[in-house]
């Protein structure tokens, strides 16, 4: 069972970058304030969806646009997701982020997550971030 879950997650996860990466917004794109506040919102209303999947992939994307509007609901997943892998995606996205309130919450999960692996890669994305190897 835990193997299928792990095959589960392996294979959403390399869908979503691949996907991505088709389909980002590069910088150069003229893309309206507008849109982009439009893809904030729904990003946004998926994180609060009870879909599991749905709240994973949103706080992925809302690291890579870097939405300072998602921190708060960011570190609430950071602080109350049953799952050790929404947890560490909730705290990547604060990382990629950047907001000192975001980064706090990570390094504080560092130390007191209930998880090993959790505390773990929090720390390792935390050094990664005092290092400035987060968007490199």
């Amino acid at each position: 069972m835990k193997k299928l879950q792990l095959l589960t997650v392996l294979i959403f996860t390399a869908t979503l970058l691949i996907s991505s990466s088709l389909f980002a917004i590069s910088p150069s794109t003229k893309t309206a304030a507008k849109d982009i506040n439009q893809i904030e919102e729904n990003l946004l209303n998926g994180l609060a969806s009870e879909n599991y999947g749905l709240r994973t992939s949103t706080a992925y994307f809302l690291g890579e646009y870097k939405t300072a509007k998602s921190v708060i609901p960011l570190m609430k997943m950071l602080h109350s997701e049953k799952d050790e892998s929404g947890r560490i995606l909730a705290a990547l996205a604060l990382i990629k982020i950047g907001d000192s309130r975001g980064v706090y919450a990570v390094k504080q999960a560092a130390k007191f997550d209930d998880s090993k692996r959790v505390q773990r890669l929090c720390r390792i994305f935390y050094n990664a971030y005092l290092y400035g190897e987060v968007n490199n």
